[in-house]
């Protein structure tokens, strides 16, 4: 109406007065501003020389400048795009070749990290998913099924005796340790029956000082005495976190390697030389430790993997030496963790070993259900789908990439296809990973 006009004015030069004095060019707005609100003089004169039209503009414009102040900065630069966070964690898919499936949230990881809480383990069978790639689509449409892959593993596997790797990468900090730490606290929060951590660096005979130090909870003291057994104090430091956690939840510490001197021995000398006693204690199933080294899978995981480590320590080392040195050892940590297990019903082994140890998954990893199998009193079958592989912070060069891209499998060419090994379960970061390191990412 007419007279509402008058009062669409007054409010519309008020905002564009406000927003007038952040903006100086609008000078002749600030004039009519200060008339019209200077105890109403000249105030009808003024509000002569504006339309109705004039009016509806003022109030349109009014608001819109006034939306325009408060919005930030950023939002309004044309330079201010903000790309989204990437995922910190993958699953790596078992196709051919392995690809990476996103666990895109914070909801999601928890459910993967509780089921691993819960024993079920991680399936190594590919993902019926067509959401997710031409090979699920293919699948879908010969076996009828999909699995979201999303989806929690509970009620499609039974929970039971289980064993979670962490692999720390070659040249670990306390940013990996931490994050392996932040990924235990959720799976032990689903425990309800026994639990250790293994830490693989110390030998056979420091379990009576792990066991002292889950009683007494001494660092200092853990350390000097650890460093006795020719362990750097920067290794025990660099793992104390986790040791501490193992205390304060009350679990079990266990010492996964063979003594230092045998490991020497074993490398310069052959397996054969060590006391017969300690050998025993190292590999309990002779049978399996012998015929795993003639599989075609362990060929040519030894082959792309395994030997691509070896540096000679003197002049009179061999890679034979070294590969004898290796699964030693990885036996030796398969050995411990499976004698805990064997005898403690829906128990959880964690071990935390180096990437090398573990990628390709037929390091200790591998050897673990093997070595089980030949303790279980019960006769119970573990599978390597009870064995799940973490690897945490991954390198393209921990991998054995030559470019900038992790390295997902081996064994790619038409005569390994069948035997193709893929480098983990899951990789996990402690912050987004940079988009130029993760090959073949499929939607989540």
């Amino acid at each position: 109406s007419n007279k509402m006009y008058p009062f669409l004015i007054r409010v519309s030069i008020l905002l564009f007065s406000f927003v007038a004095g952040f903006a100086p060019q609008h000078q002749g707005l600030q004039r009519d501003a200060r008339i019209l609100f200077a105890n109403g003089n000249g105030m009808d004169d003024t509000l002569k020389t504006y339309s109705r039209k004039d009016a509806c503009q003022l109030l349109l414009g009014g608001l819109t400048s006034s939306a325009a102040l408060f919005t930030p900065n950023e939002a309004r630069a044309e330079t201010s795009y903000q790309p989204a966070l990437r995922p910190t964690s993958y699953r790596v898919d078992s196709t051919q070749p392995p690809t990476l499936i996103p666990i895109s949230s914070a909801s999601k990881q928890a459910r993967v990290l509780g089921d691993l809480g819960k024993g079920y383990g991680t399936t190594k069978d590919a993902i019926i998913d067509d959401r997710v790639n031409l090979n699920n689509v293919l699948n879908k449409a010969v076996f009828g099924t999909i699995n979201a892959i999303s989806g929690s593993t509970e009620g499609k596997r039974k929970s039971g005796t289980s064993f979670v790797c962490f692999g720390v990468p070659t040249k670990a900090t306390s940013v990996d340790i931490d994050l392996a730490v932040s990924l235990l606290v959720p799976i032990l929060k689903e425990r309800k029956t026994d639990t250790a951590i293994g830490i693989p660096f110390c030998p056979l005979s420091a379990q009576s000082i792990l066991d002292a130090y889950a009683t007494e909870g001494n660092d200092e003291s853990l350390v000097a005495s650890l460093l006795q057994l020719g362990i750097p104090e920067s290794q025990s430091v660099l793992y104390l976190p986790l040791m501490r956690l193992a205390r304060s939840k009350s679990l079990k510490l266990l010492a996964l390697s063979p003594e230092k001197d045998d490991i020497l021995v074993t490398r310069m000398k052959g397996l054969q030389n060590i006391e017969l006693e300690r050998r025993a204690s190292y590999v309990v199933d002779t049978d399996g430790f012998i015929s795993t080294s003639a599989e075609p899978r362990f060929r040519l995981y030894a082959e792309k993997s395994l030997l691509k480590d070896y540096v000679p320590i003197n002049d009179e080392d061999k890679p034979s030496g070294f590969f004898a040195e290796r699964i030693l050892v990885h036996e030796t940590a398969a050995t411990v963790a499976s004698k805990y297990a064997a005898t403690r019903p829906n128990s959880l082994v964690v071990v935390a070993a180096p990437i090398n140890d573990l990628r390709f998954l037929r390091g200790i990893n591998g050897r673990i259900p093997r070595v089980y199998n030949s303790l279980d009193p019960s006769g119970s079958k573990m599978t390597d789908d009870d064995v799940t592989t973490i690897l945490l912070n991954p390198t393209a060069n921990d991998t054995l990439s030559k470019s900038r891209y992790l390295r997902l499998e081996i064994g790619t060419g038409p005569d390994t296809l069948d035997i193709q090994a893929k480098i983990a379960d899951y990789l996990w970061f402690s912050s987004s990973p940079k988009v130029n390191t993760i090959p073949r990412l499929m939607n989540g």
